[in-house]
């Protein structure tokens, strides 16, 4: 009875497992949080506040700041955020290494529009991936609209979801990344972007600055093979 359950719910594209939240990437991912003590996050590529609102659905209650570049998006992610008093939402713009402004690319899922030319291995790989506009984005280092936030935290942490743009996020942030306890960057296993560093230089990269991986979670999946593209990193001191 319990496999015939299964199968017929699997059939409807729902699932039923036993709940552990040891297991769950986000309840992990909060432990972590919590061990390190961790007071701000920056939330860059926040999209609409699908990561801000997981984190406050697993118990993290301190101070958000999340920026994103896309006007539909940025004002969806401004209602989410209202009636939050530590959830602060910064001005429209992209996170990059230098003050300036530049077209972004808009794809029709929202979630995979990016600064970078789309590679075909990312726009075939599932629908709604493919760019459908552009707009131009005011774009600002990490390093220039993270100081007073710093001023008030101990121990900041980094989330970078900006679709093969990390890189240039980091060379952006070499202050801010100094004062950091930790990251969660996601990582394309195979060029997704024109121009984007993959897994390896960014794992280089932060270690060098004396971060280490503390967790992976799944990420972005080809809908036609089962491969996966992308994952998110997590890294400490």
């Amino acid at each position: 009875m319990k496999q015939l359950v299964k199968r017929i719910l699997r059939s409807s594209g729902l699932d039923i497992i036993r709940y552990h939240p040891e297991s769950r990437p986000s309840h992990r991912f909060a432990h972590g949080l919590r061990a390190h003590n961790i007071d701000l996050i920056f939330d860059v590529g926040a999209n609409v506040g699908q990561f801000a609102k997981s984190l406050r659905d697993v118990g993290y209650e301190e101070s958000i700041v999340s920026f994103e570049p896309l006007s539909q998006a940025h004002a969806q992610l401004r209602l989410a955020a209202s009636g939050d008093r530590n959830w602060i939402v910064f001005d429209r713009c992209a996170i990059g290494e230098s003050d300036a402004s530049m077209e972004i690319n808009i794809a029709a899922n929202s979630v995979s529009s990016s600064v970078l030319p789309m590679l075909q291995s990312h726009s075939s790989a599932v629908v709604g991936a493919a760019y459908v506009s552009s707009e131009t984005t005011p774009v600002r280092r990490l390093d220039t609209v993270s100081t007073e936030h710093l001023a008030k935290s101990k121990n900041p942490f980094i989330k970078i979801d900006t679709q093969g743009f990390e890189w240039q996020v980091l060379n952006g942030a070499p202050e801010t990344l100094a004062r950091s306890r930790g990251l969660m960057v996601e990582l394309s296993l195979v060029p997704l972007y024109t121009g984007q560093r993959l897994w390896r230089d960014i794992i280089d990269r932060l270690e060098f600055e004396g971060f280490a991986i503390w967790g992976i979670q799944p990420g972005f999946v080809d809908t036609r093979n089962g491969k996966m593209l992308q994952v998110d990193a997590v890294f400490f001191r």
